[in-house]
């Protein structure tokens, strides 16, 4: 527990920015956290972070979730060289904190210890795969090959598969969805499509179709061919064939059936490869539970 006494040259700020400003390595959004979970205190009453400070007040902040270190975890490494580590992303766990305050096991958590020359919550991540898709993920361990990476991404020179069970059957069988894709100011942590946003297509294929009790349901080859966060799902519920079990953009469900099935890019090494990841029980048996 720390105390801090709020001086002259304070008053009137809110008390996040107050907060941040003792807190210096730590941004002030992932502090509010502390907020959150009424961590920060004035006579143990919580306060807000828009509480205005004034001269006198004694701020009490229990600040041991700021040197909580994230429990340890293990993923299924698919390839590794002095340069990048491939993964087998299990749905469920997260690319990167989202805060400097989670204590969550993450991607960047598991590489950590096998970077050089780099510290973060984001330290090695180059691309990311939502929380709850799982697939093949590649990780930089040291600048020069972050930087490498960064730049096969940016310039389009990665090509990545995924799989998917959708809902109904798409017709044609095989096209490019081109939509330009926009956050969504009415629920800012999503997006839609718009005609303001960013230029964004997705190539499907349908696979197969299958009934399951009174629904049709089609397995899908998505090929991303720009990289636009929550993309694919994006796509699929503009063309009314959302994801099966995507409870932000279609019907929640126990699993998003939604796996990153392989990615080729060339690597610092100069060697062009393709990692591959067989997709996870639940979404290859969906279609005979």
């Amino acid at each position: 527990m720390r105390r801090f006494s709020v001086k002259s040259e304070d008053v009137g700020l809110r008390a996040d920015i107050f907060i941040t400003r003792k807190y210096p390595d730590f941004t002030r959004s992932s502090l509010e956290l502390l907020f959150d979970k009424d961590l920060i205190k004035i006579n143990n009453k919580p306060i807000k972070p828009s509480y205005k400070v004034r001269v006198g007040d004694k701020l009490a902040v229990d600040d041991a979730l700021m040197n909580e270190v994230p429990e340890s975890i293990e993923l299924p490494i698919l390839y590794e060289d002095d340069d990048v580590v491939v993964i087998n992303k299990p749905a469920g766990v997260l690319s990167h904190s989202k805060g400097v305050l989670n204590p969550e096991a993450t991607v960047a958590s598991f590489i950590l210890p096998k970077l050089t020359d780099m510290t973060g919550n984001r330290a090695g991540i180059v691309h990311r795969l939502d929380r709850y898709t799982s697939g093949v993920m590649i990780a930089a361990k040291n600048p020069a090959a972050l930087t490498w990476l960064q730049k096969q991404f940016s310039g389009r020179r990665t090509k990545k598969t995924y799989l998917a069970v959708v809902e109904g059957v798409p017709e044609p069988a095989e096209a490019i969805i081109d939509a330009p894709i926009a956050r969504n100011p009415k629920k800012p942590q999503t997006f839609h499509v718009h005609s303001g946003g960013k230029a964004s297509q997705t190539q499907y294929k349908v696979l197969r179709s299958f009934q399951k009790g009174q629904k049709q349901y089609s397995l899908v080859e998505l090929k991303p061919l720009t990289g636009r966060t929550h993309q694919i799902r994006i796509h699929m519920a503009y063309i009314n064939h959302p994801v099966v079990g995507d409870s932000v953009y279609g019907q929640a469900g126990p699993h998003l059936l939604l796996h990153a099935k392989s990615l080729e890019l060339t690597l610092p090494n100069r060697s062009r490869q393709t990692f591959s990841a067989e997709p996870p029980a639940y979404l290859t048996d969906f279609e005979k539970q």
